[in-house]
């Protein structure tokens, strides 16, 4: 009788749900220290607009994807406006993932996969704008939770935009 318990058990437990990050790598990037270019020095605290896109495939092996964060960063100085530098971002990890279900695999991909890399590509933010002359740009943590929710509010809306139209 333990038996039949035990297998009842098991059968009702979720798969175990298992996450490997196989590598992670920039696909593209730009870096433009417009003040240099001028020949003029920043002075004070910049103003930091982040914008921030993610994406997410499958790849040709099985149980693998990719997920990508895009950042665009634009610092402008305080003062005039004027642009102090612009970054440009792609950064990608691949992942094998076994245990999550199909119609949770997107939500994972465009929430968990990045949460992942993400310290990855803060660190290499701070690095580039120290090496571009100014101070580390430490990235403030991401909410990807709320920027899936966004982007599923918008299309809903999208949605509702094409079917009145």
């Amino acid at each position: 009788m333990a038996e039949n318990g035990e297998q009842a058990n098991a059968q009702q437990q979720p798969p175990q749900i298992q996450l490997r990050v196989l590598g992670q790598y920039i696909r593209d990037m730009s870096f433009e220290n417009v003040m240099a270019q001028k020949g003029a020095k920043a002075e004070g605290q910049p103003d930091i607009n982040v914008q921030v896109n993610l994406d997410a495939k499958p790849r040709d092996q099985e149980n693998t994807f990719e997920s990508s964060i895009k950042l665009n960063i634009e610092a402008k100085a305080k003062e005039s406006g004027d642009v102090l530098f612009l970054l440009e971002i792609d950064y990608v990890g691949v992942f094998f993932i076994t245990g999550v279900s199909a119609d949770q695999m997107h939500p994972f991909l465009m929430i968990e996969c990045p949460r992942q890399i993400f310290p990855f590509l803060r660190r290499i933010v701070a690095d580039v704008t120290a090496d571009g002359g100014f101070p580390p740009l430490n990235l403030d943590t991401i909410d990807f939770v709320g920027i899936y929710r966004a982007e599923l509010a918008r299309r809903q809306a999208a949605g509702q935009q094409t079917a009145n139209a």
